[in-house]
């Protein structure tokens, strides 16, 4: 409980009166249904998390501050309690251009199974598998607003290694990983300063982005061994993701191209999503969502997803309590191994939502990179209250 005393003990200790502050307190319960692959693992685990976030604006709105520490302190597994600055930022913003100067989360993205143009973040690894959560990045941003489309340039001056869980974490690797030896190509580590850009437009009914990369890649290889050692190695990416919202149509792509030391390749991921408004004269409305997802390294790629079809049914209420659900299925064209998921949530009152997630891996091939997570079928439940 340390890493919990010594996290309220700032967040009480910081003037509160000079901006307002929001977020939330969560309770999460994890269970396991099938033996673990190791005795050190266990079926049940329980956490609780905190993620305020401090706002102060001045200058008629031209400038402001924001603050978001996260903690979460876990039952079993020492990795997965943890602390991080999800952002710590600056913000000067003109009437054409912004500059953003601090630590901040950016999301790149359109498609619903994978974010492969995501990148300037690494993945918090520890928090959940689905690569949706991220740490803070140190960086500088500058965003040009122009007539023809934004223009994001980055500097980003520290590196941010991947968290995974530990000996007693569930789901991981079944090989222990040793996160506190990673090796890097470049010679400054963690201290390479990285650089991005992405422009960004929308054309009527179409939303445009384009991005590059250089840098540390976010994306560990492993030198294996008696433990598995990662190493990061310098990367170019470029990247295009496009959004066309049709009618009840909501088509999606993201492609990249990635350039290693010693690999180039192109993945994409691509699909679409129709909505049934109004389903049965109700307020109600369902999605039908398909997405590809395609690496053409094939049986060669770290990715499980190198040849895969997403199919997902999305459910929205529409109600006062804003429920919603999302039920989908990742099948490998190749193995027939699936990845089953549901995420879905509901607001109880003004200030508390209650969320599941459950995912459920069926068949996973010896050679494909879930398998040591073969076991490792879940349902997590988690009561946060929004303050």
């Amino acid at each position: 409980m340390k890493y919990l005393a010594s996290f309220l003990a700032l967040f009480f200790s910081l003037n509160v009166s000079a901006g307002e502050w929001s977020g939330n307190i969560a309770a999460e319960y994890r269970y396991f249904s099938d033996a673990p692959l190791s005795a050190t693992q266990h079926d049940n685990y329980t956490s609780i998390s905190i993620q305020p976030e401090w706002f102060h604006e001045w200058d008629g709105g031209k400038q402001s501050l924001t603050f978001t520490p996260f903690l979460r302190q876990d039952q079993h597994d020492d990795e997965r309690s943890h602390s991080d600055i999800r952002e710590l930022t600056w913000l000067k913003a003109a009437d054409d251009w912004e500059l953003r100067i601090g630590i901040r989360k950016i999301f790149w993205g359109v498609t619903e199974s994978q974010h492969l143009v995501d990148i300037i973040n690494q993945t918090d690894l520890v928090e959940n598998t689905d690569g949706e959560d991220k740490l803070g990045q140190p960086m500088v941003n500058v965003a040009l607003i122009r007539d023809w489309g934004t223009l994001d340039l980055f500097v980003l001056p520290y590196f941010r290694e991947r968290t995974f869980a530990g000996v007693e974490g569930r789901p991981r690797i079944t090989i222990p990983i040793d996160t506190d030896n990673a090796l890097y190509q470049s010679d400054k580590e963690n201290q390479h300063i990285d650089y991005a850009l992405r422009w960004q437009h929308s054309l009527g009914d179409w939303d445009i982005g384009l991005s590059h990369f250089y840098g540390t890649s976010r994306d560990p290889l492993f030198v294996p061994g008696p433990v598995l050692t990662p190493y990061y190695e310098l990367i170019h990416q470029t990247g295009i993701d496009v959004q066309a919202t049709l009618d009840a149509w909501l088509w999606k792509m993201e492609v990249i191209r990635r350039r290693g030391a010693d690999n180039t390749y192109l993945a994409a991921t691509g699909g679409f999503e129709y909505t049934f408004y109004g389903v049965m004269e109700s307020s109600a409305d369902i999605g039908l969502v398909m997405e590809y997802l395609y690496d053409d390294r094939g049986a060669m790629a770290s990715t499980p997803f190198e040849d895969d079809l997403m199919l997902g049914v999305r459910l929205a209420m529409n109600d006062e309590a804003s429920t919603e659900a999302l039920v989908g299925i990742i099948d490998d064209q190749d193995s027939d191994s699936q990845i089953l998921s549901i995420e879905a949530s509901r607001r109880f009152g003004n200030n508390w939502k209650l969320n599941l997630e459950g995912r459920w891996f069926n068949h996973i091939a010896v050679n494909d990179p879930l398998y040591s997570f073969r076991n490792d079928d879940v349902v997590q439940l988690e009561l946060a209250y929004y303050f």
